[in-house]
């Protein structure tokens, strides 16, 4: 595979480049991998024809501890990939992601998952005209997520190491434009390490984590985007959500959340009056407010500056039915000081995404 070359050209010419500089503390990987399209919704039955194949190319830098965070993750690498993935598939296209991941360790560093996200551009997504078939990509840019479960042995030879297990990676456009039935790929990968420096450094071992006291902090945060209904051609809008909740630091690691969302998602204004003139049996007036108001529960996890959140919610005013009454957001923030922040989040109705969402917020 001609891009399977291409990534050991990258990987050996970053070799050559960092043996001229002094150590960093970080290392590079390629991994090759292949797997299959996972069937997650029977309409993309007609995309999956071969064994989708590819590699991954990342580069990592090492932690110490020299940090409290980094103890507390025990040690864990960051960095930034780039996948290069053929989806076997000529409808589907090709695909190339760049992300930005943390590497996290378990058994004395044996097993690592890997937690990426980003994202990716595809060759050939839905056209009216000249590719109908592909209802999983309704737009060039997506949205990626890449996970790797890999067993890992550094040093095997000199600088060089071996690396491999599973990876799943996932592309959608989180309804910005229908259609977007979207990709789940589940592959097995194997590669190659190699360190930029000839000695692994010592890893700092001081920590004396005291109790975490603080008291319940109030948040407030807006958010927004553009998104679609799965009606193709319905047109793309803006939303806006305003939200408003209550957090409690349980641990230096972790907080506790409630609070409630209002939704303004304009898309819904024209699919409400598409279904009270399309579908009549469905009996939607046209007269439906367009608006929702959430009540939700949610964690967030610390890694240094940034957080991983997740929030189920449920809908106490949902005048229209769209997707069910309860919903999901998953996402990250970054913290700006202590109060203010900024956020990218999923929202989505099971496995079903609605929209991503980019919000600014402050804490008080």
């Amino acid at each position: 595979m001609k891009y399977w070359l291409t990534g050991f050209v990258l990987l050996f010419g970053c070799i050559c480049f960092a043996q001229q500089n002094e150590a960093t503390d970080s290392y590079f990987d390629l991994h090759y991998f292949s797997g299959n399209i996972a069937l997650h919704n029977n309409d993309i039955l007609h995309l999956i024809t071969g064994h989708p194949e590819g590699f991954i190319f990342s580069w990592n830098k090492k932690t110490f501890g020299n940090e409290d965070w980094e103890q507390r993750f025990n040690y864990p690498d960051y960095g930034a990939s780039f996948i290069y993935q053929d989806l076997k598939n000529n409808n589907l296209g090709d695909n190339f992601g760049v992300y930005a991941h943390y590497n996290f360790y378990f058994f004395r560093r044996n097993l690592m998952l890997r937690l990426g996200q980003g994202l990716a551009y595809t060759t050939n997504p839905y056209d009216r005209l000249d590719n109908p078939k592909n209802i999983a990509f309704g737009t060039r840019l997506l949205s990626s997520t890449y996970l790797m479960l890999n067993f890992k042995k550094e040093r095997i030879f000199d600088r060089f190491g071996l690396q491999g297990g599973l990876s799943f990676i996932h592309y959608s456009n989180a309804n910005v434009k229908a259609p977007n039935t979207s990709v789940n790929t589940m592959a097995f990968n194997l590669g190659l390490t190699y360190n930029l420096e000839e000695e692994t450094n010592q890893y700092v071992d001081n920590l004396t984590d005291e109790k975490f006291i603080e008291p319940i902090r109030l948040n407030a945060v807006f958010r927004s985007g553009i998104n679609q209904s799965d009606v193709i051609g319905s047109g793309q809008f803006p939303f806006y959500i305003l939200s408003a909740y209550a957090d409690k630091r349980l641990s230096h690691l972790s907080a506790l959340q409630v609070g409630a969302d209002v939704f303004f998602s304009n898309f819904l204004k024209e699919l409400i009056y598409y279904q009270s003139v399309a579908f009549p049996e469905k009996d939607v007036t046209g007269d439906e407010d367009f608006k929702r108001v959430g009540l939700f529960v949610g964690h967030e996890l610390f890694v240094n500056r940034m957080s991983v959140v997740t929030q189920l919610g449920y809908y106490v005013y949902y005048p229209f039915d769209f997707e069910g009454r309860t919903y999901i957001r998953v996402g990250l923030k970054r913290y700006f000081g202590k109060k203010f922040f900024g956020a990218m989040t999923l929202k989505s109705h099971g496995a079903k995404a609605e929209a991503v969402e980019f919000g600014i917020g402050i804490r008080l």
